[in-house]
Order: C-alpha cells, then structure tokens, then sequence
C-alpha cells in the first residue's frame, strides 16, 4: 500500500473486517522535509502500531521479496496506490490481487484519476476494484460506485470523498471474493476513452488565453497539490482558490493582465472572463487569503 492519507482508511477498514491481515507491503523509509530525516510512512506506523508484518522492498523484483510474499501464505493480495507490480507478484496468491482506483473504470486509467477528472470540467466520478493484470488498470471490474463532483470541489476535498468511498466498496470486494460470489467484467479497450497521466510542472502552468471554465477547473482540479500558478511581479503565484467572475466583462481585458481595488480583490483577465483569486501563495511565502496577500504587497491596481 501507498499513499499513506489513502492506503490507511483501506488497511483499517480491513483490519475492522471479518478477515485476516497478514502483513503490509509499504515504500522504503525515505528522508523527508527541510532537514531531511529519515521518516516512516503513516502506512508502516499504523501496521506497527497494529502488530503487522511489514515488508519494505527497495525491489519489486527482489528474489528475496518474493520469498518474504510467499511466506506471508496470503490468498488475497489487496493494492491501494502502489507501484506498478510485476507479474510474479501479482499472480502469487490463489485468490488474485486486487486494486482500488479512484475513478469509474475504463474512463482515467492512470496515475492521477482525481486531479484529471476535475481538471476536465467532470461532474461524477467514483471508485473502481479490479484484478491486476499485465496492462496497467485494465483488468476485470469487480465493483464501481459513483459520486458527483461539485462545482466548487478541489482535488483535495474530491481526494477525502473518494477515500471514503473507496473504503466500503474495498469491503465489499473482499467478502464478496471471500465468498466465492463477485462479477468479473471486462473493461472496453475501444471508444473514447479519457486517461490520466501523471501530473508534470508544465501542466500546472495557467494558461491565460483559455476560458474562464477551463482555468477554473484547472486551478480546483490541481488543488492543494502540486497547484495551478502563473508569473506575477517576476515570481510564481500559486492559486489555490478562485471564483469565475463571467458577468460585467471588461472585453478590453487582454487575457493574463489584472484588476484590483489593492486591498480585497485580485482578478486575472481569461479569454472570456475573469478568475478571481480567494487563497494564493506567492514564491518565498506561505499560503495565504487574497486579502493577506493584499495588505503585504503593493500592486498596481490594474494592468
């Protein structure tokens, strides 16, 4: 298991569930913030915490991994935001090995389902377990839940959703497996189909001729990590919040350029409207309100 803030809801739903938890696969210790300690993952703690056998492979690939997987004498390998396996770990328990994906299945196969799935204007998603096999989230569908996306919902907010849902429909997989009763429904490989690629700087960047929906879902689908930004004053500007403003429209605007009363607005020009901040972060500063931004920095009021 993975990312900790999704992985630990799973391995605790588990944990509180009717079957046995053999041990918990988890990324190798890694040194983390300014001063670079060593850190253990919220996954491992928990697992310790629990009385949990813990493997933390450097190597997929390992030979050693392998045998340490095998001795574990699991039916049921569970994935929640992990690597990439190999095939000789996948296809090691009787029962197969499952994984969680936060979107509806064969709609964003990928590394980032929720950040894609704002950032192009959806309005439902969901959760998805299927079987792994060779080809990266194709395998059999099992089970799918579906959730709307608000209008105003970030990734973060989506993120905390999902974790949720993901948690009852995981449940539900394993005793279904459990009990010898699941569907196993093969996804389409035709047709059009959305993915989710892995989130780059150069997908962050804000692009000013686009449209107002576009930018917004932009800024909320990247929301509170790794952020939209654009340059301002010569520095990158992370916005974290927004509002469309499409009424009243300056069409002498020319997209990228700005209007503010310099104490409790900020509003960049699009190609047809207007985004306006609510909580950004200027570089070398912390995250902050626009009318704290406002009150430490004097700008002009319209460019």
């Amino acid at each position: 298991m993975g990312t900790p803030e999704f992985a630990v809801p799973m391995l605790e739903t588990l944990l509180n569930s009717e079957h046995e938890v053999v041990g918990v696969v988890t990324a190798s210790d890694k040194p983390a913030g300014r001063g670079m300690q060593v850190g253990e993952s919220e996954v491992k703690q928990f697992a310790q915490a629990s009385g949990l056998p813990i493997l933390q492979p450097e190597k997929l690939k390992s030979l050693d991994f392998h045998e340490a997987l095998k001795s574990l004498h699991a039916d049921l390998f569970v994935v929640v935001a992990f690597r990439m396996l190999p095939e000789v770990v996948w296809s090691m328990p009787p029962l197969g090995t499952i994984n969680l994906h936060a979107s509806l299945l064969p709609q964003y196969r990928g590394a980032a389902p929720i950040h894609r799935a704002i950032m192009n204007g959806e309005k439902e998603t969901g959760v998805t377990t299927f079987f792994i096999q060779q080809e990266i989230d194709t395998g059999k569908i099992i089970f799918s839940e579906k959730t709307p996306i608000r209008e105003d919902e970030t990734a973060g907010e989506l993120y905390l959703e999902l974790m949720r849902l993901g948690a009852k429909v995981l449940h539900k997989t394993v005793n279904a497996i459990a009990a010898g009763d699941y569907p196993q429904i093969p996804q389409e490989h035709a047709g059009t189909l959305k993915t989710a690629p892995k989130i780059f700087k150069q997908d962050c960047k804000i692009n000013w001729d686009d449209s107002t929906e576009n930018t917004y879902n932009l800024i909320r689908g990247l929301s509170p990590y790794p952020a939209a930004f654009t340059t301002f004053n010569n520095k990158v500007f992370k916005i974290y919040k927004a509002e469309k403003v499409t009424s009243m429209i300056d069409r002498t605007a020319k997209p990228g350029g700005y209007r503010s009363d310099g104490k409790t607005f900020l509003q960049f020009a699009c190609a047809d409207g207007y985004i306006e901040v609510k909580e950004c972060q200027l570089e070398g500063k912390k995250k902050m309100s626009i009318e704290e931004f406002l009150r430490g920095n004097k700008i002009d009021v319209n460019v």
